[in-house]
């Protein structure tokens, strides 16, 4: 499993329940873009639409070499292929309250790129301030380590 991109601030940002592969619809370009490494996903997130899993805000860039007629819009919105059962459970979970669908990586799977979708819940501003304390406390222990040794 080869990562593309993982999304970082997704785990700052939320405390992540569960999370669950989907396939992604592609077109060839997207793939191709996609492969040389021309994605983004900071800004994105999952939505549900008539019982189907959409990523929203996800940039993959315009393949340079596509014809005329594959030009797509960056940040359209891409349908994720999961299972229907899945797909209900995503829905009960969201529908309560403070749970999000949140892309975290995407990667490789043999010849097919999946994406990990993450179910959320939202940090608090003091949830954040103990992860950067837990998270500076851990790296100086590493230092610590490192120049006893």
């Amino acid at each position: 499993m080869k990562v593309i991109t993982e999304n970082r601030e997704a785990k700052f940002e939320y405390f992540i329940e569960d999370s669950y592969e989907a396939g992604i619809q592609l077109d060839g370009g997207e793939v191709k873009s996609i492969r040389a490494g021309n994605v983004n996903l900071k800004d994105a997130y999952c939505s549900i639409y008539n019982a189907e899993l959409l990523v929203k805000g996800m940039h993959v860039a315009v393949y340079d070499k596509a014809g005329a007629y594959n030009v797509k819009d960056s940040r359209r919105e891409r349908r994720l292929l999961l299972h229907k059962s899945e797909i209900n459970r995503l829905i009960g979970k969201v529908n309560e309250k403070g749970y999000t669908l949140v892309p975290l990586k995407l990667y490789f799977k043999g010849s097919l790129i999946k994406m990990e979708v993450g179910l959320c819940k939202g940090k608090h501003t003091y949830d954040k301030k103990q992860s950067l304390k837990e998270r500076d406390l851990k790296r100086s222990l590493e230092r610590d380590i490192k120049n006893f040794g």
